[in-house]
């Protein structure tokens, strides 16, 4: 007979047992207020992953008294939503609350999250949706407006040991795993509980008296950062990089690259960016900044990983270093609203090229000389365009 995983066998039942997410179940917080209210509300939990979403869900729909349905979108599709809701409309005759839980809620197409919104709105289903992603990108607003949307925090590092002792506890085995390898544990989860619980049941049945941080590693290998490169941690991640180099903050600048690079990205994606912030935010307080970028591009295109690491890290720093200047992409805000402003102006005749003499006698080209430097004396712009200097 199959065992059941111990991470499931840890799954919290009631709200008091659930540890962390003290902003979501404080005395007077929602969640506490649905479970004394015994009211369902229709929710988006929106958190990484192990962080509780489906274990809140479950809960929720027992402090309420409703049937708890449950739905992945990622191998579900329209047929199961309309099966879902005649489900429900039997459950209403019966005076009975009907909750549907879909995970990976993102998931779904436009069209798909369209079929809940006549349901959601009558009150015949509550939705309850669970997401990795910003749910502002991934799901529809007239969807979200109907429904609260709670942010989940990673758990932290003490609430992770916390969950990891009471597991021990409950399989009354305390004393065979080491305090340094629960710390252990706790540093490779990432926030994630189901991973630490996966974990230490990997590392409790090797051949060992004692689990050690040394069996951990063994059982464990090496952890997957939790780096989607088309998910939201990887928008995070190249915007803390970004702004760390904007603010001359090296280390950051560094801890951030190599994040990204440990989770697999794209060098020549990182690169580009690099190329951007050369102007945007360099610019002339050093114009070597952008050749330096394009040639950091160049380079890892031609060397490759892993030894294209050396070029990134390399001008990184020197980006991160260089002195600031954000003139350039002001210059351009305030060129392209004058431009806004005066989309059809002429272009002076004197500026003009006069290839036949007709132009010429007409004023093409007057007066204008071809040498460095030259200044005509009607200026270069239009007679309607203020010289505004916007550099």
């Amino acid at each position: 007979m199959q065992r059941i995983p111990l991470a499931e066998r840890m799954r919290p039942t009631t709200l008091d047992e659930v540890i962390g997410q003290t902003h979501l179940l404080g005395g007077g917080e929602i969640l506490r207020q649905i479970a004394k209210n015994k009211e369902p509300v229709s929710l988006i939990l929106w958190g990484p992953p192990g962080s509780g979403k489906t274990t809140l869900a479950r809960i929720i729909a027992n402090e309420v008294n409703a049937e708890f349905i449950e739905l992945s979108a990622v191998t579900s599709g329209k047929k199961d939503i309309e099966r879902i809701v005649e489900h429900a409309r039997q459950n209403w005759n019966l005076q009975l609350r009907t909750i549907l839980f879909v995970d990976e809620i993102h998931r779904f197409n436009k069209a798909q999250q369209d079929a809940f919104l006549p349901h959601v709105e009558s009150g015949l289903i509550t939705l309850i949706g669970a997401t990795t992603e910003n749910p502002s990108f991934d799901v529809i607003t007239p969807l979200l407006s109907r429904t609260r949307v709670l942010v989940l925090e990673p758990l932290s590092k003490p609430d992770i040991i916390a969950i990891l002792k009471r597991a021990l506890k409950a399989e009354k085995i305390t004393g065979r795993v080491t305090p340094k390898a629960l710390d252990y544990l706790a540093e490779l989860s990432g926030g994630d509980a189901r991973v630490a619980l996966g974990n230490l049941e990997l590392a409790l049945g090797m051949d060992a008296d004692k689990v050690t941080p040394d069996v951990v590693k063994v059982a464990a290998q090496k952890r997957v950062p939790g780096y989607d490169k088309k998910g939201e941690m990887h928008y995070n991640v190249i915007s803390a990089f970004i702004k760390s180099m904007r603010g001359s903050d090296a280390t950051a600048t560094l801890y951030y690259l190599a994040r990204m690079l440990d989770a697999g990205e794209d060098p020549k994606f990182i690169a580009r960016r690099m190329i951007i912030f050369a102007s945007e935010d360099i610019g002339l307080a050093g114009n070597g900044a952008l050749g330096l970028a394009v040639d950091a591009f160049n380079a890892v295109d031609r060397v490759g990983m892993p030894e294209a690491q050396y070029i990134l890290y390399h001008v990184a720093a020197a980006l991160a270093k260089s002195k600031k200047s954000r003139q350039t992409t002001d210059a351009m805000g305030r060129a392209k609203d004058l431009a806004k402003r005066f989309p059809d102006s002429q272009v002076p005749l004197h500026l003009r090229n006069a290839p036949t003499k007709l132009m010429k006698d007409l004023g093409y080209n007057q007066d204008y000389e071809w040498k460095a430097d030259f200044k005509h004396k009607k200026g270069f712009l239009p007679d309607d365009v203020p010289d505004e200097k916007l550099i």
